[in-house]
């Protein structure tokens, strides 16, 4: 047995042995999708802007947002919205181990709702959701179809303001209650698996900081799923350099 089969062996009997999972999750766990992560040499931040006047961390920001409207509905239409994309195997994973009583929540740093479209129920979105849009003026409520139909900069059919998707943009502060939410399931939970994120920036790095610093049981188990190295793997019981789908599949076919 190879030491891919042995972590995943070792990986089962935690998740076989627990019944309070918590999965946070980055922009890998979307690429198996065919939806690509941002910072990656193939990712999102990888183009330079010229096509757009500007780089995409400059067009994600809030001040452009309200200073460039309409060219921000043009990059974020085309780079940002993937609404033909399915579910993995790891959200399919996910999904049933939540059904199953095992998985208590899923955090989500992506906005591309592919846990809900799996079946998975408890989503805690960090950064919000592509489906959800309102108007700035009433606050009017609009699907993502309405936003994708319109022409340019998507109005509200009632009384004419900006349509504005609910996602947090740069120099935007998170929700303080989904943050709060997040925290405090990823601090009772007894096993964290993290998956598809570096773990390198805020808030990634701050909620595995609270699992650790806040569960000293050895009973506490913990695993990481990431293409690369992270700075925080050694304090993971395991980890894992591979496909997230893969590993999941394979560490819970005994389950299903």
């Amino acid at each position: 047995m190879d030491d891919f089969e042995k972590k995943i062996e070792e990986l089962a009997l935690y998740i076989a042995g627990s019944d309070n999972i918590v999965f946070f999750g980055g922009a890998g766990v979307s690429t198996e999708s065919g939806i690509p992560d941002f910072r990656s040499s193939s990712g999102i931040y990888s183009d330079s802007g010229d096509e757009y006047g500007a780089p995409p961390e400059v067009m994600l920001s809030n001040t452009y947002f309200f200073d460039q409207t309409e060219s921000f509905y043009k990059f974020y239409k085309t780079k940002m919205l993937y609404l033909d994309a399915e579910p993995n195997q790891a959200h399919k994973t996910l999904a049933k181990l939540e059904k199953l009583g095992k998985l208590s929540a899923v955090v989500t740093q992506n906005i591309d709702g592919l846990h809900q479209k799996a079946g998975s129920k408890n989503v805690v979105e960090l950064h919000g959701s592509v489906a959800d849009n309102f108007c700035l003026k009433c606050k009017k409520k609009f699907d993502v179809a309405y936003v994708v139909s319109s022409s340019g900069v998507p109005r509200c059919d009632n009384c004419g303001g900006i349509v504005k998707p609910k996602v947090t943009l740069y120099e935007e502060r998170l929700d303080y209650e989904t943050v709060r939410c997040a925290i405090d399931y990823i601090t009772r939970a007894n096993m964290l698996i993290v998956g598809g994120t570096s773990l390198s920036v805020y808030p990634a790095a701050h909620f595995a900081s609270r699992f650790f610093a806040e569960n000293k049981n050895p009973g506490k188990k913990s695993a990481i799923i990431n293409k690369t190295e992270t700075s925080y793997d050694k304090m993971f019981d395991i980890c894992f350099q591979n496909s997230i789908g893969e590993v999941l599949v394979k560490a819970c076919a005994a389950l299903f």
